[in-house]
């Protein structure tokens, strides 16, 4: 029996793997240029929080395609690169090296429209960022200006018009950060420590958009195992008892979760 084919019992067909080559032979002679071959780029939503409310990071093209329209930062990933790399060296080039270091960076999706770019067909991966008290960034070489925008200001007919597909993939960002916060301890990874439980009640209300019982929320807070302990000493009062500080503790998931309020 050839090396080259499978009889299977499991299977009902011969499968055929190349004339009775071996391996090494097929591979050197196989034409790479058979298939048409994608583009990859890597799209990053860049989450921080800015004057209590959610805001993300855009950069405003200065070339074609879409020139002159905002964006999330992304770019193409390197032949040597997996897509993670690729997605650590893009955010540590918007928001440098050091901030990176302390943000969440996990992957959102993938999207795979044939026309979403016109200049070939792209396939883009995308990723979220959670970045705590990040300063405002500097434009790369490719990109005429760089700024955090508040979520809200990306939201009705006086909104800019983003490039590509972004506006599905911030769609899709926005929706798993606000899922993503219910059930892990990651909204703490938007504040920098030690910090106070009314500090991390407004990062949920920041990334909600609604007002939470501060007394009802620190119960719940205290009561998820492991989201935070306690750190020395007391935050700097402005009015009355001066606050305990605390630190992100050693659980990712919350049992139980906190819940977003129904909207109704």
């Amino acid at each position: 029996m050839s090396a080259n084919r499978s009889t299977d019992p499991s299977t009902d067909s011969i499968v055929h793997s190349g004339d009775d080559l071996t391996e090494a032979e097929f591979l050197a002679r196989y034409d790479a240029g058979a298939y048409e071959r994608p583009s990859v780029t890597v799209d990053m939503a860049v989450f921080t929080i800015r004057e209590g409310r959610l805001a993300v990071l855009l950069v405003l093209r200065g070339g074609h395609p879409f020139r002159g329209r905002w964006a999330l930062p992304g770019g193409f990933i390197g032949p040597d690169e997996s897509a993670e790399v690729a997605a650590g060296r893009e955010l540590a080039e918007e928001c440098g090296a050091e901030l990176a270091a302390r943000a969440h960076l996990e992957a959102l999706d993938h999207y795979t429209d044939p026309d979403r770019d016109p200049r070939t067909r792209v396939i883009s991966l995308a990723y979220v960022a959670f970045v705590p008290d990040a300063p405002d960034p500097t434009a790369g070489d490719d990109a005429a200006a760089a700024r955090f925008w508040i979520l809200d200001d990306l939201v009705g007919p006086e909104a800019p018009e983003l490039a590509f597909d972004h506006d599905l993939i911030l769609a899709d960002a926005v929706e798993r950060v606000r899922s993503r916060i219910e059930y892990t301890t990651l909204a703490a990874t938007f504040l920098d420590e030690p910090f106070t439980i009314a500090e991390l009640r407004r990062i949920y209300e920041a990334i909600w958009g609604v007002t939470l019982d501060p007394a009802n929320f620190h119960r719940k807070v205290r009561n998820s195992d492991g989201f935070v302990i306690a750190a020395e000493g007391r935050a700097t009062p402005t009015l009355g008892r001066p606050a305990a500080l605390y630190r992100r503790g050693p659980a990712s998931t919350m049992h139980p979760p906190i819940l977003r309020p129904d909207p109704t």
